[in-house]
């Protein structure tokens, strides 16, 4: 009978960790569709961020990577665009992943830093910082810099203040708090 639990519970954790797998290519290709429907720089420019994020997601690392610079590359001249402050933090939050992904922790926590020092957008205000980067830094046990990251984000997020300080609370005891959704912005 244990036996049959136990392989049981197997088959129900491969069919979730399939079911998450093809959702992230699901979003993937959606957020694939929209950047090959842009009609115009500016549509571009505005769907790049997430194209970048769900290629990562779906473990498109050469097309996150190339989807992020492209962004990076395309956010001076949108410099006034309310998009800009997510173009900042999600190009810097991708390449960031990256570079941890491929031993390079300094790299990544810079680029946590400039995630950070993004100016507020309308989705930053109310949603709240992408927190995938600093989950996986924490992972590596680099905490002050996210202890960083969310002390700087306190200007970023005017409606999760007081969640972001009790995030930094949790780290500083040595706690990887549950970001829930801002581990999807």
């Amino acid at each position: 009978m244990k036996r049959h639990l136990f392989a049981l519970g197997f088959v129900l954790l491969c069919v979730a960790g399939c079911q998450q797998g093809s959702d992230a290519e699901r979003r993937y290709q959606q957020a694939k569709e929209r950047l090959a429907k842009a009609k115009s720089s500016v549509e571009t420019f505005y769907a790049l961020g997430s194209a970048a994020k769900e290629a990562l997601n779906a473990g498109r690392h050469k097309e996150a990577r190339n989807y992020a610079l492209q962004l990076e590359n395309m956010m001076e001249k949108y410099k006034k665009d309310w998009n800009y402050g997510n173009a900042v933090h999600d190009a810097n939050i991708v390449l960031g992943r990256l570079a941890l992904q491929d031993g390079r922790v300094t790299e990544a926590k810079e680029r946590l830093r400039k995630a950070a020092a993004a100016p507020a957008s309308p989705q930053l205000k109310t949603t709240g910082p992408n927190m995938t980067l600093a989950r996986d830094l924490l992972a590596r046990g680099e905490r002050q810099a996210v202890i960083d990251y969310l002390t700087r984000c306190d200007d970023l997020w005017e409606t999760g203040r007081e969640q972001l300080r009790e995030w930094n609370r949790q780290v500083q005891t040595g706690q990887i708090p549950d970001f829930g959704a801002n581990l999807l912005n």
